[in-house]
């Protein structure tokens, strides 16, 4: 099984944004961060979740353990939807790789349990401010 942890960091009032991913499992331990620009929290939510669905891609085929804590997007990725049209590109992008997986789920965490993929974007964003 590959868990996938996943996160975003923003600059307010500027809506800049960075991503992070922490991968583990079936023998893999990956840290992986980008700098994505100007986009909302939310956004760059989706674009972590995708960046992290990418990057499982060619390690695994059988169980992904998604773990996020915005709750926004634990929420669309259960229901398979959300209404903003942006978000919603992403989401459907990240469902298209996810079913790809024989098992692939998602589920809400604390931040206090997010650390290693929110230094990631956190330490991202800061190189770019």
């Amino acid at each position: 099984m590959i868990e996938l942890f996943v996160d975003a960091s923003t600059a307010g009032g500027v809506n800049v944004s960075a991503v992070g991913v922490f991968l583990r499992g079936e023998g893999h331990s990956i840290k992986w961060s980008q700098y994505v620009g100007k986009m909302d929290n939310h956004q760059a939510e989706f674009t972590a979740l995708l960046k992290g669905l990418e990057l499982a891609r060619p390690l695994a085929t059988g169980m992904v353990s998604i773990k996020s804590d915005s709750k926004l997007v634990v929420d669309a990725f259960e229901k398979r939807f959300v209404k903003n049209p942006v978000y919603r590109k992403l989401l459907d992008e990240s469902l298209a790789i996810a079913d790809g997986f024989d098992y692939c789920f998602i589920k809400w965490i604390p931040d206090s349990q997010n650390k290693a993929a929110h230094a990631l974007a956190n330490d991202k964003l800061k190189e770019h401010k």
